[in-house]
């Protein structure tokens, strides 16, 4: 009988035990979803972002269901860097699949510091950080849209951690790999693409916004191909590996983004609906490697046949 497919894998100085991980704001800091998931069953998980400072987020209505998809303007609400290192983490640490913190911060500054806070903490085995937040010191344009301040900022958080860092790419941008390159350039180890796609819905009926804020990001199933796009594009160009997020459901979906460059995939979205939708993609992409007659995870990624060119 043969062995079962190998599903550990190797993301620069990351390593998991699998490629299936929660995606940040989806599965709250883990801990909240301990009697709905079983959370030793995944690669790892991404925390909700933290900054400095607790946030209370955008006033309601901040989430909205569209077709496809969802649209969200939480505003980013958390409890703190400090509250999740002294109350969170430590339930955390038993867990075979790692701990990924998502950082997030308003002036370059915030970058760093949070990075040297989790610098000591074992339990956390890297930092990811959401660069698609405005800069007040530059108008409000967000950090991860603007290469040179990108790089700048990626190099102050190497230089104050010796933790694996991923960049998580915006997709509201002309050429992602370019922020990919500039990342690369400051020291990532890892990108993550993609974060939400900006959007807008309104209320026919009342004529209202049916997001407080006018705006918020859409993800869902309607945004995967844009994902599988900047991962195809962003893995080839830049050169780092990458882990695909956007829409992902089954393990077709998982499947797609491996062909397509990714090493790892984070499942959002489909969490509200079934909080055990990533555990349950563990074992189907086993059976689907299985099925192929592959024995390691690896030999999907990237494995895409693009079509002869005349």
């Amino acid at each position: 009988m043969s062995p079962p497919p190998a599903l550990a894998v190797r993301l620069g100085p990351l390593e998991l035990p699998n490629p299936i991980l929660t995606a940040s704001g989806t599965f709250g800091y883990g801990l909240e979803f301990a009697h709905l998931a079983r959370l030793e069953r995944l690669g790892g998980l991404v925390t909700k972002g933290l900054s400095r400072e607790p946030l209370a987020g955008n006033p309601p209505p901040r989430i909205a269901e569209t077709r496809g998809g969802v649209l969200n303007s939480i505003g980013l609400q958390n409890i703190g860097i400090e509250s999740f290192l002294a109350d969170v983490l430590p339930g955390l640490t038993d867990l075979p699949g790692k701990v990924i913190v998502n950082l997030f911060g308003y002036e370059l500054d915030d970058y760093p510091r949070l990075a040297e806070r989790v610098e000591p903490c074992a339990g956390v085995a890297a930092v990811e950080l959401n660069v698609s937040c405005p800069n007040v010191k530059r108008g409000g344009i967000e950090f991860g849209h603007d290469p040179e301040v990108l790089e700048r900022l990626v190099a102050a958080v190497r230089g104050a951690t010796s933790k694996p860092v991923i960049v998580k790419l915006s997709p509201n941008v002309a050429r992602p790999w370019e922020l990919g390159e500039a990342a690369k350039a400051g020291g990532a180890d890892i990108l993550s693409a993609i974060n939400t796609l900006l959007g807008m819905s309104i209320d026919p009926w009342t004529r209202r916004p049916r997001l407080h804020t006018g705006r918020g990001g859409l993800s869902g199933p309607a945004i995967r191909p844009v994902a599988v796009r900047v991962v195809y594009d962003v893995a080839r160009r830049v050169g780092l590996p990458v882990i695909g997020i956007g829409g992902i459901e089954t393990v077709d979906d998982v499947v797609e983004f491996l062909l397509a460059g990714a090493s790892a995939v984070q499942v959002g979205t489909a969490l509200f609906r079934d909080p055990r939708t990533a555990e349950r993609l563990v074992d189907g992409l086993a059976e689907r490697l299985a099925a192929l007659g592959l024995e390691r995870v690896g030999d999907l990624v990237g494995a895409v046949r693009p079509w002869e060119e005349a």
